[in-house]
């Protein structure tokens, strides 16, 4: 079994903002998880880099509040172990994410407790701010409070529909990626996304009620 390597216990010194991931993107994922199976698990750092950012979204979009670092630390090392069953030529990030979003339930539910939204407002945007220092202060007020009602009105869809509109919209993956991140057919992803778009769109709008 391979020895976890030191990246994956330093995610507070990688947070950044997702889309500017620290080391840039992998060029080759099967080449850099080939070199780790074959016993070069410092390779392993390149993948930690690449995907900390959206990881970090993941567990705290899901409600993982101040634990979302040791969340993202321990699914690094679930996904590190368990590299020996990835599927070869499969996507390495919704895999990790799935692993993440588990991780986030369990830490959830063994604390018994949810996060605030206006908390997981904070930490989705983030060290680096979304809105531009320069923009106009009632521009970015009315901003932040867009969020919040989003946010809030993600926290009443079901837990099927929250999660889709995260893992497509919040998390920016692709309609295949998100199926492989949720383990659903990309046919029940285009569905509970259609119904949760609805759904969320009469709730912004005052016009159904939360579930």
């Amino acid at each position: 079994m391979w020895e976890p390597i030191p990246d994956c216990r330093c995610i507070k010194s990688v947070r950044t903002r997702e889309g500017t991931r620290e080391g840039g993107l992998v060029d080759d994922e099967a080449v850099v998880i080939a070199r780790v199976r074959a016993g070069e698990p410092e390779a392993y750092a390149e993948l930690v880099r690449a995907h900390t950012a959206v990881a970090l979204r993941a567990a705290v979009a899901c409600g993982a509040g101040p634990e979302a670092e040791d969340v993202v630390q321990q699914a690094f090392f679930k996904a590190y172990r368990s590299l020996g069953r990835f599927k070869e030529g499969a996507a390495f990030r919704p895999w990790l994410l799935r692993i993440v979003v588990n991780e986030t339930r369990n830490t959830v539910r063994s604390a018994g407790r949810q996060r605030a939204v206006a908390d997981r407002e904070a930490d989705l945007l983030g060290g680096e701010p979304l809105i531009p220092e320069s923009a106009d202060p009632a521009v970015a007020a009315e901003e932040r409070e867009r969020s919040r009602r989003l946010l809030d009105a993600l926290d009443g869809l079901a837990e099927d529909h929250r999660q889709v509109v995260i893992h497509r919209y919040l998390l920016e993956l692709d309609e295949a990626e998100t199926a492989a991140a949720l383990g659903w057919p990309r046919g029940t992803v285009k569905s509970r996304l259609s119904r949760a778009l609805k759904k969320l769109g009469l709730v912004l709008e005052g016009g159904e009620e939360r579930g």
